[in-house]
């Protein structure tokens, strides 16, 4: 790695880490319904919806309430992005004339931005048109996310309180995470898109003329429309002059925004970050970047104000840190590595000083924007698969064998290295249940987290939530390579046609939407099984997580005593991070196998 590729990733993790106290302390004071601020001018229109929508944000709801609230409007917002892609072609805000969406992948799409995954089967300038982009895709980004941080906050009140019935009020949740955390930050990083390139705008497509006309070979057409052929039956071909090019443009910078901060990753652009329009300078690119792991490593410091000890939050935040800069460490060593069987065909075997590394100093720069370079798509990579985002500024289908398999284990470990807006730590803390019970076994002690006993309840929830997304991953992916429905959408075959199916497979259950894109995936039966997998690695999680809740607040605090194992210590950190780590591995390991290991073989024999 260069001296300047170091500095880039220092800089990164510097301002990340940076950035934590201040953003989780104001995340804190909104969830415990203290002033902000801000409420002196967005508080009137809180309680105007709250009146219209006939919410009474004081009273508090049972944990099964809030999750039947939360699953209604949910599968209401799925609803409505499927209806807007069907009617597509008979609504406004459509200056490109784009056509309805076939049921499947509307189908596909909906339940995709429903549940924060934002898997991509479309590509968005061609398919979608500016209404559908902004009502349906952009908003459901915002309340997805916000979704997801009402169950972490309602998790959090779990540990909180002792002897309560209650666990907050999903409404009023909902409605102070979107208006006081996403709105205000996403109308402010717009703007400073805007600022660097991004388009915005409801304009029709731009129409450009080339400054290079270009001609190419059209085949030659008679008077009906058939094809002209000579006299030993060829198609006659004609030179055809291009002097124009049509640019998609849109209302971009107010997607992107939302969709960074809120861990959605769904593009304007077929092409996302990789996009000019999208991410067009190396600011844009480090400020997106930095959006993705932004709120997510926030809420680790929410969560230890809110319990009373910010000990805890860091020590979670620590974690989530350690296995973060591993996998980057291998991401980019491996993508800076290059493929040496591409380096060895460069060698002069005559010159005898002639060395392989000379050739593959640049890494492997397939699929990768030259503004970027590696190190800048290496981190990308990293922190959208951490994050439960799944935008992308590079193809992770070029990635080497190694380097891909970094982002698919990041998943496959349940998009808990920060992870999504409030998925990633209400999905941590499952596992802090388990770790706690397995130190409490090795001592023959009940265990205890942040003061509530763990008992069999807590485990059975924490398992589900756990290993319910494994299964998703796993069983999809052998259904798909033995039906002939999935095994024909792979063009490459062998390990790396393998590596994409199971790809696809992690990126849906753990509801993450980047993919390796050599997988044609929208067909029906991709379209159906990846959103069914969408939907299980979701709401299962979501559900084990919001039953916990409602069983931790029911209970008493219990006093620290000298046999109360500490969750604050490195020796906790470390405990919880092998957790993840073996879990992930007894899992995974044996399909990794299959795929990128065994590629990585194959390239280095």
């Amino acid at each position: 790695m260069t001296t300047n590729g170091f500095i880039q990733l220092c800089l990164y993790m510097g301002v990340l880490l940076l950035c934590v106290k201040p953003l989780g302390a104001y995340m804190a004071r909104v969830y415990e319904g203290r002033g902000v601020g801000i409420d002196r001018l967005l508080g009137p229109v809180e309680r105007a919806i709250y009146r219209l929508c006939g919410v009474k944000p004081e009273q508090e709801m049972g944990w099964k309430a809030y999750a039947v609230a939360m699953l209604l409007f949910n599968f209401a917002g799925l609803a409505l992005v499927y209806g807007l892609q069907r009617l597509q072609a008979s609504l406004p805000m459509n200056p490109a004339r784009m056509a309805s969406i076939t049921p499947d992948s509307s189908f596909n799409t909906a339940v995709s931005f429903a549940t924060n995954t934002n898997w991509q089967g479309y590509g968005g300038e061609t398919t979608m048109s500016y209404l559908t982009q902004m009502v349906g895709l952009t908003t459901q980004n915002f309340v997805s996310a916000a979704a997801g941080m009402a169950v972490m906050a309602a998790l959090i009140r779990g540990f909180a309180r002792r002897n309560a019935a209650a666990i907050g009020n999903f409404w009023a949740d909902l409605t102070r995470t979107t208006l006081y955390i996403l709105l205000p930050m996403s109308l402010i990083f717009a703007v400073v898109l805007v600022s660097q390139g991004v388009v915005q705008t409801l304009g029709p497509y731009a129409t450009v003329t080339l400054v290079q006309p270009t001609t190419y070979d059209t085949p030659k057409l008679d008077k009906d429309g058939n094809a002209v052929k000579d006299d030993k039956g060829n198609a006659v071909t004609e030179k055809t002059a291009l002097t124009q090019q049509t640019i998609a443009v849109g209302p971009t910078a107010s997607q992107i925004a939302i969709k960074q901060l809120g861990t959605n990753g769904g593009g304007f652009f077929n092409t996302n970050s990789a996009h000019p329009l999208e991410n067009p300078t190396p600011l844009s690119n480090f400020l997106e970047v930095l959006a993705i792991l932004l709120i997510p490593a926030a809420l680790c410091y929410t969560f230890g104000k809110m319990v009373g000890d910010t000990r805890q939050g860091w020590a979670v935040l620590a974690v989530m840190t350690l296995i973060f800069v591993g996998f980057l460490g291998v991401c980019v060593w491996a993508e800076q590595s290059g493929n040496p069987g591409i380096a060895a065909l460069g060698v002069d075997q005559t010159a005898a000083d002639a060395r392989p590394q000379a050739v593959q100093s640049g890494g492997n720069m397939e699929g990768k924007e030259v503004r970027f370079g590696v190190v800048n798509s290496a981190l990308w990579a990293t922190a959208t698969t951490a994050a439960s985002n799944g935008s992308v500024n590079a193809m992770h289908d070029s990635f080497t064998p190694l380097g891909g398999m970094v982002p698919m284990l990041l998943m496959q470990l349940g998009e808990v290295i920060f992870g999504g807006v409030g998925s990633g730590l209400y999905g941590m803390l499952l596992f802090a249940i388990v770790t706690v019970f397995i130190a409490g076994l090795m001592v023959g002690r009940t265990p205890e987290y942040l003061g509530k006993k763990i008992e069999a309840y807590e485990m059975k929830m924490a398992s589900l939530g756990i290993l319910i997304p494994c299964a998703v991953v796993l069983v999809g992916t052998a259904v798909a390579v033995v039906m002939p429905e999935g095994v024909s959408s792979v063009y490459n075959p062998g390990p790396h046609g393998f590596s994409e199916i199971l790809y696809a497979y992690s990126s849906a259950g753990n509801n993450n939407g980047s993919a390796f894109a050599g997988l044609s995936a929208n067909t029906p039966f991709y379209n159906l099984t990846l959103g069914v997998a969408m939907l299980m690695g979701r709401y299962w999680v979501k559900i084990a997580a919001l039953a916990i809740a409602g069983s931790l607040a029911a209970k008493k605090i219990i006093p620290t005593g000298a046999g109360t194992l500490p969750t604050h210590t490195p020796l906790f950190i470390a405990t919880l991070t092998g957790v993840v780590l073996i879990v992930a591995a007894l899992t995974f390991i044996p399909a990794l196998a299959l795929g990128p290991i065994v590629e990585h073989l194959m390239m280095t024999r």
